[in-house]
């Protein structure tokens, strides 16, 4: 009995001398010690003495948090600024106008329209000879055909889409054409909320949620007489092809993954499901996508689209832009949705100008180290491109990205961010039924962003506005500059920046999947970048080649 009593007695003043005992605040002294290794700091006994209660005050505040209900529309009071010190927004040149060419003629076979541009669908819906109905059923026969093989559609939205082709026919027949979109069937990735459809981010926990209100992209595109057929995959919460009812298909390979995040938008527009599609970029979310099923994807600048009604992954880094059969097709959309919405804080009125340089009048750069080094068939399909631009009278300067940043920290941006965003999700327990629960999974990410510290995520920021800086500087030097779309630490910088980029494809691998490169423009210079993708585009076929499994 004495024994035991001794033995009691020791483990309490054990206890007490190490800081073990948990008070009211549910943690110990032990606790803070411990957890001071994964933050890479050691502070003495004394000093975590002094730290004990006032964390234990912290955490209370973290639980009165916890209680108050935040609108998954609420930006943080901080909102990310993209420009450099004295840095001038662009001024309105000229009113753009899109002239619909009246000599597009209906093919023998109606299923080749399937993988028309905007502007020839335009000709065909403007001049009659095809109803925006009949248009419609085309693209809604292809999805049920077809998507069993791609799983690139969440949702079909039939019902609207007829109503809305339906009014587009009958305004053009009243003589009310709204323009180059009118009766244009497209989809949406499924990160945006459409009033009356369920809006399910691709995961598991959500795929029951119906949010009462449309997003302002898809309001826009309505307002434009668009006719909304789809709500594309989102790989599972904005992150790769994987969704909680499968995994998107290449279509150019069925045995490969559309990748992500905007898989379906980019799946179901190469294989002529929808006419075009809006995705979403956090961090590759459109250019990845575009260049795996060989479309082009535009990322505009951070702040030019309205991200209202649109899930958030990173309030700093996401973007909304198109994915198209070809970069005129991008200019249309783009056109279409820019613009200040009172309801993004992050939205501006700066003007979107088209280039008014021939290419050989712009100033274009490249990444040449990065594109010499690269052996495989994607280094040797840009370098060919490479040479068509030479064609064009295009002698590119050689220039290198910023390497002294510490570019493996950034990455905490993003998902500290995810990591708000999504604490309900995390704290509830619900993340555990998401569908991947990998280490490199989004659920994982998660979890993970509740052991970033505030200190190194606003440090990491402060790090950021230096590199906007030099990066700005260089970028300010040419109008474009040619980059391999994922080698080297562009896709990376150009998120964190907030510059516009086009993906362009570019010809094959030797598994006959698509290749791209990326153009770099300056902030609120897409026209530039859309020229110089036109130019190309229109000097070589590869944004006319389209899937042989899917073509008929």
């Amino acid at each position: 009995m004495k024994n035991t009593f001794k033995l009691s007695l020791m483990v309490f003043c054990l206890s007490v001398f190490y800081g073990c005992k948990t008070n009211e605040y549910g943690f110990t002294k032990r606790d803070i010690r411990s957890s001071q290794k994964l933050m890479g700091l050691y502070f003495e006994k004394a000093a975590v003495d002094t730290m004990y209660q006032y964390l234990g005050r912290n955490k209370e505040g973290y639980d009165s948090l916890r209680k108050y209900q935040i609108s998954s529309e609420t930006f943080p009071s901080m909102v990310f600024d993209p420009h450099p010190v004295g840095f001038e927004f662009p001024k309105q040149e000229s009113d753009l106008v899109y002239v619909v060419d009246n000599n597009v003629e209906l093919p023998a076979d109606l299923e080749e329209v399937a993988f028309y541009t905007i502007p020839q669908l335009a000709s065909l819906i403007k001049n009659k000879k095809i109803t925006s109905l009949k248009l419609t059923q085309l693209y809604i026969s292809r999805i049920k055909r077809f998507d069993g093989q791609l799983q690139s559609v969440i949702t079909l939205t039939e019902d609207l889409a007829l109503k809305q082709a339906q009014r587009a026919d009958d305004e053009i027949a009243a003589g009310n054409y709204r323009g180059i979109l009118h009766g244009i069937p497209y989809g949406v990735k499924d990160l945006m909320a459409v009033e009356g459809y369920p809006t399910t981010w691709g995961a598991a926990p959500y795929q029951s949620q119906m949010i009462n209100y449309t997003s302002t992209v898809v309001k826009m595109l309505e307002d434009q007489g668009a006719v909304l057929v789809a709500k594309l995959v989102s790989g599972s919460l904005a992150r790769g092809d994987v969704w909680f009812g499968g995994k998107t298909k290449n279509p150019w390979d069925l045995s490969q993954g559309a990748s992500g995040s905007s898989a379906g938008s980019g799946s179901a527009t190469s294989a002529g499901l929808v006419a075009f599609a809006l995705g979403t970029e956090t961090l590759g979310s459109i250019t990845s996508p575009a260049t795996r099923n060989g479309v082009t994807g535009l990322r505009p600048t951070y702040g030019r689209v309205s991200r209202y009604g649109v899930m958030s992954l990173s309030w700093s880094m996401d973007k909304v832009g198109p994915l198209c059969r070809s970069a005129e097709d991008c200019e249309i959309v783009f056109d279409a949705i820019y613009g200040k919405d009172p309801k993004d804080p992050t939205t501006n009125n700066v003007p979107f100008n088209h280039s008014s340089k021939a290419p050989n009048q712009l100033k274009v750069a490249y990444l040449k180290k990065d594109i010499d080094a690269d052996s495989s068939a994607i280094g040797d399909n840009l370098r060919a491109s490479l040479e068509v631009f030479k064609t064009m009278g295009i002698e590119p300067t050689a220039i290198e990205l910023p390497k002294d940043y510490p570019y493996e920290v950034f990455d905490i941006i993003l998902r500290a961010e995810s990591g708000a965003f999504f604490d309900d999700l995390v704290r509830s327990g619900n993340v555990d039924s998401m569908v991947e629960q990998t280490r490199g999974s989004r659920a994982n990410s998660l979890r993970q962003a509740r052991f970033i510290p505030a200190v190194e995520y606003l440090q990491s920021n402060r790090v950021r506005r230096e590199m906007i800086e030099e990066v700005n500087a260089l970028f300010s030097q040419y109008d474009v500059i040619i980059a391999q779309t994922f080698r080297g630490n562009q896709l990376l910088i150009t998120n964190l920046t907030g510059h516009p980029v086009i993906s362009v494809p570019n010809g094959f691998d030797k598994r006959n999947r698509p290749t791209s490169f990326t153009l770099i423009g300056n902030l609120y210079d897409e026209g530039s970048i859309l020229a110089l993708a036109k130019a190309f585009q229109q000097a070589t076929d590869f944004d006319e080649k389209h899937p042989p499994m899917f073509a008929k």
